[in-house]
């Protein structure tokens, strides 16, 4: 059976702080075995992608402990900030790298710091035999600084339509709590349209950016928000499912997103999507066969443009039921977790056979 060394973030199993990339990442680890595969998970422990000395450590023992012409798949945000670790096994390990994020491109970032973390990916890019991306955006991004790359977007589950509750008031933000996803500019928004019955969840990780979530809490205090919009944490399984099930609206006020993997999963429930039109999220979002658009955006980082469109959504019961028509026309469109598979498979296997 063809073999390949998956190298993982080592929160990358932890429900506590779940992002779309470890879904990602633990998903087509399963899915490969289906595909003759025999796939050996590796989790690195690390503040990834700027790691300490163990880290790295651990991460050059890793690879240097691999036979040679192993298949390695590595994981972007741990491969991509550390290339004095991962060029030197290049000539000899069969090296795909998969990337999520540029890591430039993470919110906040000083633009010092920017520079020499976009610097490092590419020095690490460069030495890799394949790169793969989980977006056509992000394909173009890469190209544009002379990359060629392979894209397998991530897929989608099929879920039963949301009931949600009186067609309008439930929100749901299915989010980790980071700047990059934008909550304080939804709490903004949320904070103009007192007026009217809503409620809305935040479902996601708070434990990624702990001083973000604090000043987000006081944020919502200080809008006279409490007990209108929460906090729940993050949400797996039934829980997740039943978010969704309730809710009538996905809303996504992101700040940077190279897919937006959150859009699909309210998607294939029928849920339209209140989002900023950043990065991938307008391709994401799609249009159904009719070419109505499931959904709403509005430009990123604009908290009054975000209550307007809130606003629209909850006084024009006819755009309500425009829009949820689309969402459930687009959700037979929706690629599934095969696609994504087949084509990481076909990365994997030209590697394997030593070709570009």
């Amino acid at each position: 059976m063809r073999s390949v060394h998956v190298v993982l973030p080592g929160d990358v199993s932890d429900v506590t702080v779940p992002s779309g990339g470890n879904v990602y990442g633990l998903r087509v680890c399963r899915e490969l075995e289906g595909h003759g595969w025999r796939v050996h998970p590796i989790a690195l422990a690390g503040a990834w992608p700027r790691p300490e000395a163990a880290a790295r450590a651990a991460l050059a023992r890793t690879l240097a402990a691999l036979p040679d012409g192993a298949v390695v798949l590595l994981d972007g945000l741990v491969a991509c900030g550390v290339p004095e670790v991962v060029v030197p096994q290049a000539h000899r390990l069969r090296l795909g790298v998969l990337v999520h994020l540029p890591l430039a491109d993470e919110t906040g970032l000083a633009p010092a710091v920017a520079a020499e973390l976009d610097a490092r990916e590419k020095a690490t890019l460069r030495a890799a035999s394949a790169v793969v991306v989980t977006s056509p955006w992000t394909a173009a991004r890469l190209a544009r600084q002379g990359f060629r790359v392979h894209v397998a977007p991530p897929g989608t589950d099929r879920a039963g339509l949301a009931q949600g509750s009186d067609g309008a008031s439930r929100l749901l933000c299915p989010a980790a709590v980071t700047p990059r996803k934008g909550q304080d500019l939804l709490v903004e928004a949320l904070a103009q349209i007192t007026d009217l019955p809503w409620t809305c969840t935040c479902a996601g990780a708070v434990r990624r950016d702990p001083d973000y979530v604090a000043e987000l809490r006081r944020l919502i205090d200080r809008s006279g928000l409490t007990g209108r919009v929460e906090l729940v944490g993050p949400l797996s399984g039934e829980q997740l499912a039943a978010a969704y099930a309730e809710s009538d609206l996905v809303v996504l006020t992101s700040r940077a997103e190279t897919y937006g993997m959150v859009v699909t999963e309210a998607l294939a429930r029928g849920i339209p999507v209140l989002a900023t039109a950043v990065d991938a999220v307008p391709e994401t979002l799609g249009r159904a066969p009719d070419g109505g658009v499931p959904g709403l955006l509005v430009p990123p980082g604009d908290g009054a443009a975000f209550a307007r469109a809130l606003r629209r959504w909850l006084t024009e019961p006819d755009l309500r039921a425009e829009l949820r028509a689309a969402a459930r026309a687009r959700r037979d469109t929706l690629a599934g977790w095969a696609e994504t598979t087949r084509a990481l498979a076909d990365v994997l296997e030209t590697l394997r056979r030593g070709a570009s």
